[in-house]
């Protein structure tokens, strides 16, 4: 059975992870057989906001706290995984995955990777282990990776797809419903709710970059 991480990053699009797309994800893995462990950095959130209002709330949250949320309370810090604990991982998107996994919400091709998100990444991809990522977590990556000038997709957004190659990246468009697989790196991406419009069809994408991973894994 693999063992494929997913890497949360808070819980709720606006400040954390996406969770229909996170979800979807352990759905995905669970039902293909797949044991998940969730993890996440122990750290405070960029910032809190309010998903009914959408305006930003005046206190403060941890990222593994908020992210236990999501995985029911059976996720560890990424401090303690390695790759050499993990068949692969996955990484859903939100705006925690550009707010608290790097900080490229803010600082776009500028971005710093949270420290201890890039030594993972930094290990999978020296393993070679296959690394998914979704959304707006595609650009996270390429940043953390920059100098492996990774092949990604977040669909058609073109600031965001600019971002990515001025980091060192090589963007390609695609359509909600599907991936890019990036040979060389073994590396999954799938642009999700970056085009919606709804869960069903981010499912689609989600389902067909967990079994692409998967299949990586061999």
């Amino acid at each position: 059975m693999a063992t494929i991480g997913v890497l949360l990053s808070g819980c709720g699009v606006y400040d954390g992870s996406e969770i229909h797309e996170a979800v979807l994800t352990m759905l995905a893995l669970d039902r293909a057989g797949a044991d998940v462990q969730c993890l996440a950095p122990d750290m405070e959130q960029r910032d809190v906001v309010n998903h009914l209002t959408g305006e930003p709330q005046g206190e403060s949250r941890n990222v593994l706290v908020e992210s236990a949320r999501i995985a029911r309370g059976n996720i560890k810090n990424i401090r303690e995984v390695s790759a050499a604990d993990l068949d692969g991982l996955i990484i859903p998107g939100g705006f925690g995955a550009a707010k608290n996994l790097s900080d490229f919400a803010l600082r776009g091709a500028e971005a710093q990777v949270q420290p201890e998100v890039k030594r993972l990444l930094e290990e999978m991809v020296d393993a070679g282990k296959p690394v998914g990522a979704i959304c707006i977590a595609p650009a996270t990556l390429t940043r953390a990776l920059a100098d492996r000038h990774p092949e990604v997709t977040i669909g058609t957004d073109l600031p965001t797809a600019a971002a990515i190659k001025t980091m060192g990246g090589v963007h390609v468009d695609h359509a909600v419903d599907e991936i890019h697989v990036d040979s060389r790196l073994k590396i999954v991406t799938t642009p999700a709710y970056m085009l919606g419009p709804g869960i069903k069809d981010v499912a689609v994408g989600i389902e067909k970059l967990v079994a692409a991973v998967l299949e990586l894994v061999g």
